[in-house]
């Protein structure tokens, strides 16, 4: 089989620190993660850097790779370890998986798979039809297959890690004026999470500055959509917390309405129209600033504190098209100061 040159692999010097492996790590996998790249080649290139970090990122594994000596020019041909000389990988154009000591080996390459595959314990076995290989027996086809379900119903009792949680929930504060510009709206904020610069084994980390706790700033534009409720939810996918495997969760942005102006009911807004006692009582014009512009509105003689004067299609925009209402909303409102003239004709009334 041929050797695997994992320093190339990761694009990294055969002295590098742990830091500069780990770096180098997380912007291959951003870069080739089958979510981010569609492409096989991206598939392939993603299983070789995974597999890469697996040794690189360990100090043992590294230890025991770096030993291979006049090996480590990448293309060449490698020779297993003792007692792997005879050891068939493949056959008949197949391919197949191993097992040692329960761990299944079939994501690893056999480079891999021969150079650690006895540190999992235990012996390998596989689906190769009663035949033998360098003193390892391999069983039937049935007793493969029984092998497999019998690491499964293992697995399955196993108890599981929970998955680390790396979406972000953060509120979101935006007027009316925001909803009807249909325009992208600026959100920064900043965060906590883990640390993923870390070095594996351990030590002084210079990002975190050995907290293991580091601080996130995140400069976004985005567009809200029409109708939307405060309370609701809008989910921006990637923008999350990544792990160590390169791994985002989303960010999801709870509206708040913040507004000194408007109170928003879905596509109704609502305005404060200020009036003075008199304007109340005998009637009066008023020009109003609304989202669509200024217009003017007529109060009608004898208007009492709370009356709702609805606009049609001065509200916010829906999304079947079209203007929700605005309703004015008469408010009466005393002078700051009165002359005696004015407080007699009060007196007076």
């Amino acid at each position: 089989m041929e050797y695997k040159d994992y320093y190339d692999i990761l694009g990294v010097k055969r002295d590098a620190s742990d830091a500069e492996i780990k770096s180098a790590y997380r912007k291959l996998a951003r870069k080739f993660h089958p979510d981010v790249n569609k492409t096989k080649e991206a598939e392939a290139k993603f299983k070789d850097i995974n597999e890469a970090y697996e040794v690189l990122g360990d100090k043992n594994k590294r230890q025991r790779y770096d030993s291979l000596g006049a090996n480590w020019q990448g293309g060449q041909s490698y020779t297993p370890p003792p007692g792997f000389e005879n050891f068939g990988f493949g056959g008949n154009g197949g391919t197949y998986e191993f097992n040692f000591g329960g761990q299944n080996m079939g994501g690893f390459s056999d480079f891999f798979s021969s150079l650690f595959g006895d540190m999992m314990g235990g012996s390998a076995q596989g689906n190769m039809g009663g035949m033998n290989f360098g003193g390892f027996d391999f069983g039937s086809m049935g007793g493969a297959q029984q092998q497999r379900a019998s690491s499964r119903s293992r697995r399955k009792t196993q108890p599981q890690q929970p998955a680390q949680d790396l979406d972000i929930t953060k509120t979101l504060n935006i007027t009316a004026q925001d909803v009807f510009n249909q325009k992208p709206v600026s959100v920064s904020f900043s965060d906590m999470e883990k640390c993923t610069q870390c070095p594996p084994g351990g030590g002084y980390c210079s990002a975190c500055g050995g907290t293991g706790i580091r601080r996130t700033s995140k400069n976004l534009k985005v567009k809200i959509p029409p109708e939307v409720k405060e309370g609701q939810k809008i989910r921006i996918k990637g923008e999350g917390n990544v792990d160590q495997y390169g791994q985002k969760g989303d960010l999801y942005l709870v509206i708040k309405y913040s507004d000194n102006e408007y109170d928003v009911d879905g596509t109704d807004l609502t305005k404060d129209v200020e009036i003075t006692p008199p304007e109340a009582v005998l009637g009066c014009k008023k020009e109003i600033k609304t989202l669509h512009g200024s217009i003017g509105i007529k109060i009608p003689p004898m208007t009492s504190t709370g009356k709702m004067l609805r606009l049609k299609n001065l509200g916010l925009p829906k999304k079947s098209g079209g203007y929700g209402n605005l309703n004015a909303r008469v408010k009466i409102v005393l002078p700051d100061k009165l002359s005696d003239k004015q407080i007699e004709l009060y007196k007076q009334m």
